[in-house]
């Protein structure tokens, strides 16, 4: 039997996805809102922006530092229900206060 070879090296980047790209472009411009998404429906809407919260997607980690909200905004007889969001802090907020 040989002797196995071992290589260090780190892994690749991570792959650059949609969300990513909506992650980054948000930091670039902190404490702006701005539509990230078109669902069609406000239960679909609600369900991203709750992802977007909670960091659910990687892109938006750690949790607290994206907020994203869904509404429903009618342009004469139509319905758009639109994800809005907005990154707020590199770091959550501190729970439980301090002294």
């Amino acid at each position: 039997m040989s002797a196995a070879t071992v290589e260090f090296l780190g892994p690749p980047p991570p792959a650059e996805t949609k969300h990513s790209r909506i992650a980054s472009a948000l930091q670039a411009r902190p404490g702006e809102w701005a539509v990230v998404q078109r669902a069609t429906s406000i239960g679909r809407a609600s369900s991203a922006a709750q992802a977007i919260r909670s960091a659910k997607l990687a892109a938006y980690g750690p949790a607290g530092t994206f907020q994203a909200v869904a509404r429903t905004v009618q342009t004469g007889r139509t319905s758009e229900h639109r994800v809005y969001a907005r990154f707020v802090s590199r770091r959550p907020p501190v729970v439980g206060g301090g002294s």
